[in-house]
């Protein structure tokens, strides 16, 4: 094979990989956007709203542990195949849904399909490409895809949700998993490591127990009570899952999740930054979406143009992230990107309902998507270099599925917390002054609050003060967090630069490439 022709090969591969990835980030953001339309349209209150987003959310973080290791050892390819082909069905099946349970079931299933897809085009990027340089610059553009996805997510969905009925948000990612499927089966090699060891069955089954016990206890608080009984329960039995799963990946031959690998900084660390990141990105995009439609009325459409500026500098950002990482060192990159995230949420706190969208919404939009934009290709490329490219479908699997539980928690805990205060500052505005029926339903949705203040106007200033209370505390707790994260990047992460190939220590060779 030529160096021309590998080339070539590489570039197929790398944009059949990222139109796989645009096709899952689309998934996400294109039903963000269309979720006050699904609150109108399936009479779906918050948590049902939070189950659709958190249906995918959670399906994708549960299982990407296993899928990644099935990948590694059963074929890369088939497993981009298996996964595509099962993602456009699903994407099917939610469009012909009728009502908010169904769909959230088709959201599971689509989830799962996600997370046989995602951690194998990263492996397949891996053994691709096993120059630190080279890799880092197509991680970028991964990155990239990523970004792409949240920016034409919301654009795509908004013009579909102005011309057709919500279905069509789910029949746009059909011909996307299609050209993504025909693509893997031109271009993409087969790669495996037939060495791979068996699945460890009781690390997944507690693992998707304690994923599921946890995002249901924080779903359903709001309703429960934080201090209810119920509630703590929950979190008593997530805690006793956590030990338990801890305990057998310990003692297991062949565990799911080496515990071992989070002793060494470069994969901790940078794990813990892309969950942080993606737990501030997904309750960001929750909460934007809404507040753009219900509180500043703008159109579906109008909504997804607006989120562009943070969509756009991601995937700048990441790019550059994956040009400066191997230069000036993960740890800087990663620590000055939490910086700016925790920085641009703690601005946003303090916006008002009407704050000027070019002045002051852009600007802290762009300051927290350049912030993201640097965390996560620098902290991906820092977790992929501790596993071989034989074993990168459980190093990117790790690395998924760290996204997916940030994103899952986001949505679960801002959403969650938002409803709480969102309810709480709402009774406080209308106890009294409306009736109590009113206020109940108005309370448990804020589409059904948006359409009841169009005949109370007195509605329509509590809805907008309750919306933002819960907004700003929101965005408080989302920026505190960052700024501990980026704390605990400068302490942790290793201050690397880019080892010289004289020095670097010879990569292993790909198992079973065809």
């Amino acid at each position: 094979m030529t160096a021309q022709t590998s080339t070539r090969s590489r570039a197929a591969i790398l944009a059949t990989v990222c139109v796989a990835v645009l096709a899952i980030n689309l998934n996400t953001t294109i039903v963000n956007i269309a979720l006050p339309t699904l609150s109108t349209e399936l009479d779906a209150g918050t948590r049902e709203l939070l189950w659709i987003v958190d249906g995918y959310n959670l399906a994708f973080a549960a299982l990407v542990l296993a899928a990644g290791s099935l990948s590694d050892r059963y074929g890369r390819r088939p497993a981009l195949l298996l996964g595509l082909a099962g993602f456009g069905l699903a994407s099917v099946a939610a469009a012909l849904m009728d009502s908010s349970g169904p769909l959230i079931a088709t959201r599971f299933a689509a989830g799962t399909c996600a997370a046989i897809i995602f951690p194998t085009t990263l492996s397949v990027i891996a053994n691709a490409w096993t120059d630190r340089r080279q890799r880092a610059a197509a991680l970028g553009i991964w990155g990239a895809a990523t970004g792409v996805g949240v920016a034409a997510g919301p654009v795509a969905g908004g013009w579909l949700l102005e011309h057709f009925a919500w279905q069509s948000v789910f029949w746009a990612m059909v011909p996307v998993a299609v050209v993504a499927l025909v693509m893997t089966a031109l271009f993409v090699p087969e790669s495996r490591d037939p060495g791979v060891p068996p699945l460890d069955r009781p690390g997944l089954v507690v693992s998707v127990a304690l994923l599921g016990t946890l995002t249901w206890t924080i779903i359903e608080a709001p309703d429960a009570g934080w201090t209810g009984v119920q509630t703590l329960l929950g979190f008593g039995a997530s805690v006793a899952l956590l030990a338990l799963f801890v305990r057998l990946e310990h003692v297991a031959d062949h565990p799911m999740l080496d515990i071992s690998l989070f002793r060494d900084r470069r994969f901790s660390a940078a794990a813990g930054a892309v969950t942080i990141s993606f737990f501030a990105l997904f309750g960001f995009i929750f909460l934007i979406t809404q507040f753009f439609q219900f509180v500043r009325d703008y159109s579906a459409l109008g909504t997804g143009v607006r989120i562009l500026p943070v969509a756009l500098s991601i995937a700048i950002a990441s790019i550059v992230g994956g040009l400066l990482a191997p230069r000036i060192g993960v740890k800087a990159v990663v620590t000055v990107g939490m910086t700016l995230l925790g920085g641009a949420f703690l601005w946003i706190s303090t916006m008002t309902a009407d704050a000027p969208y070019a002045t002051t919404i852009v600007g802290q939009m762009l300051v927290m998507g350049t912030g993201l934009g640097l965390i996560s290709t620098p902290a991906t490329e820092s977790i992929l270099q501790v596993l071989p490219p034989a074993r990168a479908g459980v190093g990117s699997a790790v690395n998924d599925a760290t996204r997916e539980l940030g994103g899952t928690l986001g949505v679960a805990v801002v959403g969650s917390l938002f409803s709480s205060l969102y309810g709480a500052r709402l009774v406080e505005l209308l106890d009294g002054r409306l009736p109590a029926g009113l206020v109940r339903d108005a309370e448990e949705s804020v589409g059904v609050a948006d359409a009841i203040a169009t005949r109370v106007p007195e509605m329509g200033a509590a809805v907008e003060d309750a919306f933002m209370a819960g907004l700003g505390t929101a965005c408080v707790v989302i920026g505190l967090l960052c700024l501990a994260g980026a704390v605990f990047c400068l302490v942790a992460l290793p201050g690397n630069r880019f080892v010289p190939p004289a020095e670097a220590e010879e990569p292993r060779p790909v198992d079973a490439v065809v």
